[in-house]
């Protein structure tokens, strides 16, 4: 079960952004890595409190996570998270891993290097940073817009669906080379993969450390490019990709799946793919959270006399019974006839809302009725209960 978020940072959960932040830093620079090499207790809390953060720094997670918990958060399944403006987090943060920490720590502090300014110029920090930049390139995350129907949202679905994605290039392998060529020295970073800036000011020396963007941090750069792909190791191409979605599922959540997204520059990483769903408009049905709302057009003798009738639902016709004397606008309910709460139990319930129609013209033999049941009705109305105040 993960820790709460608020105790991971040591912070108050009315904490505002900023001790929020300073709490993050604080704990940050605790159990960075390159403060604390080899040892995996400390790499596992520096994860844990920057996957805190993320949820806590932004203001539209924290509050799903204020109300639903982890589960606000996180889809709980290994594939990716479900999330956004109404739920869960696209973040996927069961997959939260030491890259993503990093990144966050980078950010956060206002570039990618300088770790040796934070942690006393020490020698195994600087290592530690270029091992990093000789990293392979991640790919770009790939961000797609899905609708589905009411009815796929009620009950969840499998969608296949094709996007035109960064694919390794197969002339070349991804090395982006022409093959049986090699690769030579950079020349910018002369094979070290990384950049270092150099700048004075009246705080002392600012030193920022930056991947080399003439060889993506590689060191090396092909001596003869790979004419398919113009030496980057990728191509576009069109993929076939399996979404499951389950019951529940609202506009504005959105699932992250890991790994399908662009392939990085000469055999990077992939990046993700974010699925952000729309729900369609139905023929009879509104949405409010979990709970569908219908209108039920009915006569005026109908509503005075009460009928049975049948009424649509997500899951077909049922019976509704219309009580005699039922005035219009009146809510009646249909109990658990709504949509299934994601990723709990339970369901929303169905909600008809009544409307009397008054004939806007009427026949001959409609009028003799109204004009006897007007006499009959006459004397229940005086010019004291005719009027009422507006209920708000």
């Amino acid at each position: 079960m993960p820790r709460d978020y608020y105790e991971v940072l040591g912070v108050d959960k009315d904490a505002s952004q900023d001790e929020i932040k300073k709490a993050y830093r604080k704990k940050a620079m605790k159990y960075h890595p390159d403060r604390n090499p080899d040892n995996e207790e400390a790499e596992e809390k520096f994860k844990e409190v920057s996957e805190a953060y993320s949820v806590l720094s932004d203001k539209n997670k924290r509050r799903k996570y204020d109300q639903f918990g982890h589960a606000g958060v996180n889809g709980g399944q290994a594939g990716g998270g479900f999330g956004g403006a109404q739920g869960f987090s696209g973040q996927g943060f069961g997959g939260f891993d030491i890259s993503d920490a990093l990144r966050m720590f980078m950010d956060d502090f206002g570039g990618f290097g300088g770790f040796e300014d934070f942690f006393g110029g020490s020698r195994r920090s600087s290592s530690r940073s270029r091992r990093s930049t000789n990293n392979r390139k991640k790919g770009s995350d790939l961000k797609i817009k899905l609708s589905l129907s009411l009815k796929e949202a009620a009950e969840g679905t499998t969608k296949h669906i094709k996007i035109k994605r960064m694919e390794t290039c197969e002339a070349c392998n991804g090395k982006g080379a022409e093959p049986g060529t090699s690769f030579k020295t950079c020349p910018v970073c002369n094979g070290q993969g990384q950049v270092r800036n150099v700048q004075r000011s009246m705080l002392g020396q600012v030193v920022n450390v930056q991947p080399c963007s003439n060889c993506d941090g590689q060191g090396k750069i092909p001596e003869k490019p790979c004419k398919k792909c113009s030496g980057s190791g990728r191509i576009k191409k069109q993929k076939d990709i399996k979404i499951d979605i389950p019951a529940g599922i609202s506009t504005g959540h959105y699932k992250t799946i890991r790994g399908e997204g662009n392939v990085g520059e000469r055999n990077g990483p992939r990046g993700n793919l974010v699925v952000f769903f729309e729900i369609e408009s139905h023929k009879y049905f509104v949405r409010k959270d979990d709970n569908i709302f219908i209108e039920l057009h009915v006569s005026p003798a109908e509503a005075a006399l009460g009928k049975e009738m049948k009424v649509p639902t997500l899951k077909g016709d049922v019976k509704l019974n219309i009580p005699a004397g039922v005035q219009s606008h009146k809510l009646l309910r249909l109990k658990n006839k709504g949509l299934p709460h994601l990723n709990g139990s339970g369901r929303g319930d169905q909600y008809v809302r009544i409307v009397i129609d008054v004939p806007e013209s009427t026949s001959k033999k409609q009028k003799e009725l109204y004009k006897e049941l007007e006499k009959i009705e006459r004397g229940n109305f005086s010019n004291n209960n005719r009027f009422s105040k507006i209920k708000q």
